[in-house]
């Protein structure tokens, strides 16, 4: 059902299945796949790619132009997944030429009021952003991950899987997967032990993770030391494999 109330581009491509409510801008390009429920006052503005059963609340400002100054009307796009959820009021900026030309959303987030996700971004999968929450852009957010309400990334980090970001955080490293970061300046404080035991982490796995924090944060090792320690308890256990990665990979450091 698409609301006569709402402007639809002829080159935008929406599937039967979909609803539009009422003052609602569907713009060219503008690909929505079937189930997905946009509610009034929703604007999609260009070059969007949205799967299936997602639902938009009213206010989204979807597929805007990246508010970047080297952004120049190049072609880029914004690319949505399946099984999302986009609160009042949330933004979503697509890419740019320089950035990789698109910011990409996976499937089953949750995004909370007044979030905003900037140019070139790359957020995985069963995500939770709480109210206003703000990415930068080309930051990274891996699988599991949940950021607090009025939580900041700077531009060019990755918060690791399964990680947590206290609420009114600003975040000017990487966080490593399954780590909590809280306070100002933001600090590591523990594992994140009852979102792993939710994910279904079993206790000898999240035991070597508390064990592989004590490495990283309590014992005074430099950090290539600990890497090398965490990768030796990785050969038993194979979620230490994803923080041994997300320590190796970091490009901007840790906060530790």
């Amino acid at each position: 059902m698409i609301s006569p109330h709402s402007e639809i581009d002829p080159k935008a491509e929406i599937d039967e299945g979909v609803t539009i409510g009422p003052w609602c801008i569907i713009g060219p390009n503008v690909q929505v796949g079937a189930g997905t429920v946009i509610e009034s006052h929703v604007v999609i503005r260009t070059n969007t790619r949205i799967g299936k059963n997602n639902r938009f609340f009213q206010f989204c400002s979807v597929g805007e132009d990246p508010a970047d100054k080297k952004f120049e009307g190049e072609d880029t796009w914004l690319e949505i997944g399946d099984d999302n959820v986009f609160r009042e009021g949330v933004t979503l900026h697509r890419g740019t030429g320089a950035g990789g030309g698109s910011t990409r959303i996976g499937n089953d987030n949750l995004m909370m009021a007044y979030g905003h996700v900037a140019h070139d971004c790359v957020v995985g999968s069963h995500t939770i952003f709480a109210n206003n929450v703000g990415l930068c852009g080309h930051v990274e957010i891996d699988d599991w991950a949940i950021l607090g309400g009025y939580a900041g990334i700077n531009q060019f980090l990755t918060i690791g899987a399964h990680a947590m970001v206290g609420g009114m955080t600003h975040i000017s490293n990487d966080v490593p997967a399954f780590m909590i970061v809280s306070g100002r300046p933001a600090t590591v404080r523990s594992v994140n032990t009852i979102g792993l035991e939710r994910r279904g982490f079993d206790k000898e796995s999240i035991t070597e993770i508390r064990e592989a924090f004590k490495i990283l944060y309590k014992r005074n090792y430099s950090l290539q030391e600990a890497i090398d320690q965490i990768r030796v308890l990785s050969e038993s256990c194979e979620a230490l494999e994803v923080l041994v990665k997300s320590l190796e990979s970091s490009k901007k450091g840790i906060h530790r």
